[in-house]
């Protein structure tokens, strides 16, 4: 009988360990500081914006946000791991939009030619991006400050050379808005289940493919990555031009959702996209990051973003919050950082 019962006990006290050592584990992950962050902000507005942020429409007011900038923030999350940044997305998006508006809506091409022709200028922004930051030294900030002004002042002097004014309108086909501008339920944008499988196919291409490998050792150490074989050079250019695509996408979208373009479109997404991959816990330095830290770094920052005209609070305040949020987050992930390295220390002793 005492045999049993300290068999029962030892069984016991080992589930109780294999508990606390999984929590441990949780608690150690790249994302767990972005999800008590989320967890904490979404229960702030949920008491202060009541039944309201709760109803369907408080849903979608913030994760049609989150799905737009979300589309976004992936690829600058993958360039932030890599020790890369873009800042050309503020341009790509309204270059994106007009190019298909001006195809589409003013020359009368198919829908599907203005939508290739929107994705192309993405892809071309992204490469030559790409080419530069490898051919020069000059650093990858730089360059795509300096590309952003570039397509800014080409999509600003075409528009007005063809169109004659800063905007172009554009009148999609019943198929094309079902696929890309769609509200579903009146509230809810297609772009969320964009956003959804744009999140599938970068949780593979980080975390399972062999590709995600590559990019976490060219955050970590160009040089020694190069070393080990690593096509450094052309996974920079491709993910520049992946970046390039998911802006121009985003674009694309836009103006089928809206059913026009502007030629100043688009610039918030930069340092929105910047701060929910910061808030998802990707280091600015690279080399450490996950998609699904991304993620619930953009939900965080949508929520705070839409939450606050749920509430009494003044909406001014909105900005001071999401500095705030973005400044704890900084700190937090840098703790969770810490003990994550002196847990795999102590593991190797």
């Amino acid at each position: 009988m005492n045999t049993t019962s300290g068999v029962h006990t030892s069984s016991v006290a080992s589930g109780g360990q294999d508990v606390k050592e999984m929590i441990g584990q949780l608690a150690r992950r790249p994302e767990a500081g972005s999800l008590l962050g989320l967890i904490a902000v979404f229960v702030f507005f949920a008491i202060l914006g009541g039944g309201v942020f709760l109803s369907p429409a408080g849903y979608a007011s913030w994760l049609n946000v989150a799905a737009e900038i979300g589309i976004v923030a992936l690829p600058i999350g993958l360039l932030m791991i890599a020790g890369e940044m873009d800042l050309s997305i503020g341009a790509v998006i309204p270059a994106a939009s007009l190019t298909v508006a001006i195809v589409t809506g003013h020359y009368g091409f198919p829908e599907l030619v203005g939508i290739l022709a929107g994705l192309g200028v993405g892809l071309v922004v992204g490469l030559v991006n790409g080419y530069v930051v490898n051919r020069t030294a000059v650093p990858s900030l730089i360059v795509t400050i300096g590309s952003m002004f570039a397509v800014m002042g080409l999509t600003l002097g075409f528009t007005v050379l063809i169109a004659g004014s800063t905007g172009v309108s554009l009148v999609p086909s019943p198929t094309a808005k079902a696929i890309l501008g769609q509200f579903i339920g009146g509230m809810f944008q297609i772009g969320i289940f964009w956003w959804a499988l744009f999140v599938c196919v970068f949780f593979y291409l980080l975390h399972i493919s062999p590709v995600g490998n590559w990019i976490f050792a060219l955050g970590g150490d160009k040089v020694s990555a190069r070393n080990a074989g690593i096509p450094t050079g052309r996974l920079t250019v491709a993910l520049y031009m992946l970046s390039g695509f998911c802006a121009a996408f985003v674009g694309v979208t836009q103006v089928f959702v809206y059913q026009s373009a502007q030629v100043l479109a688009g610039q918030s997404f930069i340092f929105n996209s910047i701060m929910c991959v910061v808030i998802g816990g990707v280091l600015l330095t690279g080399g450490a990051g996950s998609v699904v830290g991304i993620v619930f770094g953009t939900l965080t920052f949508a929520i705070v973003n839409q939450g606050i005209y749920f509430t009494g609070i003044d909406p001014n305040l909105g900005s001071v919050i999401i500095g705030a949020l973005l400044l704890i987050a900084v700190m937090t992930n840098d703790r969770f950082r810490l003990m994550a390295m002196s847990y795999a220390t102590k593991k190797k002793k």
